[in-house]
């Protein structure tokens, strides 16, 4: 059976990991008859929300522990991901995908990406295994590989904001509609804009879908 590692980085959209995203990707895993496991950085979040008002709350959450909500409690140190284990690396989205395991949110084209985030992408890379980046993410695979692989990303629709940070970094772009996904066979990474143009949660289960079994494919 194939394996793949799954990064989260909190529980909810707005300062961790989306939790539709990081959910119909274990379901597609799933139902394609991949193994999978959850990883997640043993490091504060960048910030808490209150998800009522949009509020930042005065209180500190670790990602590692919040991640386990959504992985109903099975999940590991990201230090622990040796890419010789699996064969597909997934990323879902949600704004702690562009705090927590980097700081675009704040930095834009010259954000920095954690040293074992950017560790486990440089490996499944090097060793053409498939990534799968979902939502935000594309901009982690960006900046980790923009400059050197010149890969081909979706920010979603054409003239988002992010497209234009995404080719700052050297990176391909990509129009895609919610219910699809972009497949770069040169540099096996698949991408798909899930909630940045998404208005319907089925949608995004399509999108994610799709990037499952394009991610099969290569």
């Amino acid at each position: 059976m194939k394996k793949a590692a799954v990064i989260l980085c909190g529980c909810g959209a707005m300062d961790g990991s989306e939790i539709h995203e990081a959910t119909f990707a274990l379901l597609a895993l799933n139902e394609e008859n991949i193994e999978y496991q959850c990883f997640a950085l043993d490091k504060p979040q960048t910030k808490v929300v209150n998800f009522t008002n949009g509020q930042e709350l005065p209180e500190s959450r670790n990602q590692l522990l919040e991640s386990s909500r959504i992985s109903r409690g099975k999940i590991d140190n990201i230090k622990n991901l040796e890419v010789s284990n699996f064969d597909y690396l997934v990323l879902p989205g949600g704004f702690g995908a562009a705090y927590n395991l980097c700081n675009f949110a704040e930095e834009k084209a010259n954000a920095s990406v954690d040293t074992e985030i950017e560790r486990v992408i440089k490996d499944f890379h090097k060793e053409q295994k498939p990534i799968g980046a979902i939502c935000i993410s594309p901009v982690i695979v960006g900046l980790v590989l923009g400059r050197t692989t010149n890969p081909l990303l979706t920010a979603g629709d054409e003239g988002h904001p992010v497209e234009d940070e995404l080719k700052k970094l050297g990176c391909k772009t990509q129009s895609c509609e919610t219910i699809d996904c972009v497949i770069d066979q040169q540099n096996k990474i698949v991408s798909t804009p899930a909630y940045m143009n998404a208005k319907e949660i089925k949608d995004v289960r399509e999108g994610i879908k799709k990037l499952t079994l394009a991610m099969k494919s290569l």
